[in-house]
């Protein structure tokens, strides 16, 4: 593999074989490519995109350069919730206990601040002692016990993606679908998820504003969990505000468990409801999003 020859032919608008970005991706993940020379890829694939076969190739790539979580033995459907992200977003940190509470596992691998927003590693971890870098049997035991664990991605778990990530926000690389795609789902197909529930942000706050990036964002992130056995729905919610009146860590988890205890803004607990609606008709648990929602309002009371 030479790398540059790599850069070369996408920075040209050609297309890399699957081998070729399989190859690529775990020798970065194992320090054998440095930065620069991924970050001259991303920018070549920011201008000139990949192909379904491409995104796909890159997902797994990923995936093979870490562990994944193994919850075959959990008795329960295993679902979780993703957000593109937005100021104020706090709504995992709701759903995760309220879904868990109806007999659902939620394992959830949340990421940290990307661009403008806040991630909700970062909002956890204003609460002192909360402990996010979770090892695949810590969470494994957590979820059998529980009902639900919100960990970051280790060294264990897909590796190459966290290298990925954080590159991307240096280098002004955040907004690309399949890049967003395949990283997003790698991490939610490493969970052994039986049912992922999307929540796409559109809006002025949002990193992808124009509705149609948002609507193949979604697409592609639906055809990547069909492809490997993880029915997945999305929804497209309002980011041209802040959602709730909480912005900022702290803020955000106080205002988080207000929503637990039967208060908190109307908008959040409307986006909150809506998704939850969703896990648990995934969870086969309500055979109706009206039958799922007072299902919520009863764990809430």
């Amino acid at each position: 593999m030479i790398v540059p020859r790599l850069i070369e032919r996408k920075r040209d608008g050609e297309r890399l074989e699957a081998r070729e970005l399989r190859e690529l991706v775990l020798a970065y993940s194992a320090d054998r490519v440095p930065d620069y020379q991924m970050a001259a890829l991303l920018m070549a694939i920011y201008f000139r995109g990949l192909d379904r076969t491409e995104m796909n190739a890159l997902m797994e790539a990923m995936l093979e350069s870490g562990k994944r979580l193994d919850l075959s033995r959990l008795p329960m459907p295993r679902i979780d919730k993703h957000s593109t992200g937005g100021v104020g977003d706090k709504v995992s940190i709701v759903l995760a206990p309220l879904i868990a509470s109806l007999g659902v596992a939620v394992p959830m691998m949340s990421g940290r601040g990307l661009g403008h927003t806040g991630g909700t590693l970062d909002k956890l971890e204003s609460i002192p002692g909360f402990r996010t870098a979770l090892a695949p049997a810590e969470a494994e035991k957590q979820l059998a016990r529980i009902g639900c664990a919100m960990l970051s991605q280790t060294a264990e778990i897909v590796p190459a993606d966290r290298k990925l990530y954080a590159l991307r926000d240096a280098t002004a690389t955040v907004e690309v679908i399949p890049l967003i795609a395949a990283s997003i789902m790698s991490k939610k197909i490493a969970e052994s998820l039986t049912g992922l529930v999307l929540d796409i942000k559109r809006g002025s706050g949002s990193f992808l504003p124009k509705l149609d990036d948002e609507l193949e964002l979604a697409q592609a992130m639906i055809d990547l969990g069909a492809q490997h056995g993880c029915p997945t729905v999305a929804l497209v919610t309002a980011m041209d505000r802040p959602l709730g009146h909480a912005c900022g860590n702290a803020l955000e988890v106080a205002e988080a468990i207000a929503v637990l205890k039967g208060a908190g803004p109307p908008d959040l607990v409307e986006v909150t409801y809506a998704l939850g609606a969703e896990m648990l008709v995934l969870a086969t648990l309500a055979s109706t999003r009206e039958g799922a929602r007072a299902m919520m309002d009863g764990a809430i009371r």
